[in-house]
């Protein structure tokens, strides 16, 4: 079914499998239950994701990007997080409209940058182009925050299984537990493996946070776990080592997650906080114990 949307629908396709990437997926489905995801939490997110994620796969085509990469989604996730990031940190209004728009070329271009490179950093682009745009908005404009933003969720009957399902909808601003579910079904009809290890390390991610005396109601949403999240879906795998470095990854990048929260750092909020960079932090540190792993004959026996 998917080559056949592929075929019929290419534009249509690259645009959802860029919302799909957002945790890694180059999954039609994928991103389709991610767009119903947001548009449940709410419908201005849901039409942002569609909009920036075209855009961004659009400015891919104008440019004459890798038609490979464009085909993969390679060009949208970074602009749908941007996107998405804009209308939940601020009321509607057209110059916020105005700025998905240009956050999402911004995004796209940078993504390019990275690739043409072969440098792996994943939603980096996103972080700093939102990191720009929103200290540009704080400083030279009064737009208020939105509902959203605002809004505190009912946390009254929430239980294990929910809170660590908030780890995936925390990863694109849901703190929704329908949300949060359909983001996991979405993963996991995709690479069940890849949600499995991903809930895990929502799991993992809470406990420390939970023990590390965090406040109950940021851990019970997911605000400590929906980078954990995505650093398991990176390391997911079938061999035995896969689970060490899932774990490794976990811990480190819920540290970080945990530093920077704590350490206040006045620019960073005035920018929007920290979105994914303990994600992107984790990662990097890691991904050369992987290379160094597979290139280590010894070390090399765990991974059958």
């Amino acid at each position: 079914m998917n080559k056949i949307i592929e075929q019929k629908f290419p534009f249509l396709s690259e645009v959802l499998k860029g919302i799909g990437q957002i945790m890694l997926q180059e999954n039609i489905y994928t991103g389709l239950l991610f767009t119903i995801g947001l548009f449940i939490g709410s419908a201005s997110m849901g039409i942002a994701v569609l909009l920036a994620s075209l855009t961004g796969t659009l400015t891919a085509k104008v440019l004459k990007y890798d038609k490979e990469e464009i085909s993969m989604g390679l060009y949208g996730f970074s602009a749908s997080l941007v996107g998405v990031a804009l209308v939940f940190l601020f009321k509607n209004e057209i110059i916020i409209w105005l700025l998905v728009i240009v956050g999402s070329i911004a995004a796209a271009m940078l993504q390019h940058f990275f690739i043409k490179r072969k440098i792996p950093v994943f939603t980096f682009p996103f972080i700093f182009v939102t990191w720009v745009l929103v200290t540009l908005l704080h400083h030279f404009s009064n737009i208020p925050p939105s509902e959203a933003f605002m809004k505190v969720p009912d946390l009254s009957n929430i239980d294990t299984f929910t809170s660590e399902v908030n780890g995936f909808g925390e990863v694109i601003f849901q703190a929704n537990i329908w949300a949060g579910l359909l983001f996991f079904v979405g993963v996991y009809i995709s690479s069940p493996i890849a949600a499995l290890y991903g809930l895990l390390g929502s799991a993992v991610s809470s406990a420390i946070s939970f023990h590390g005396h965090e406040p109950i109601n940021d851990v019970h949403m997911g605000l400590f776990s929906f980078n954990a999240v995505l650093c398991a879906i990176v390391f997911a795998g079938n061999k035995k080592i896969d689970g060490a470095l899932v774990l490794i990854s976990v811990v480190i990048c819920v540290m970080i997650n945990i530093g920077l929260v704590n350490a206040k750092i006045e620019v960073l909020q005035n920018a929007g906080g920290a979105f994914t960079l303990p994600f992107v932090l984790a990662t990097c540190l890691v991904l050369p114990l992987k290379k160094f792993v597979s290139k280590n004959k010894f070390l090399a026996k765990l991974e059958n």
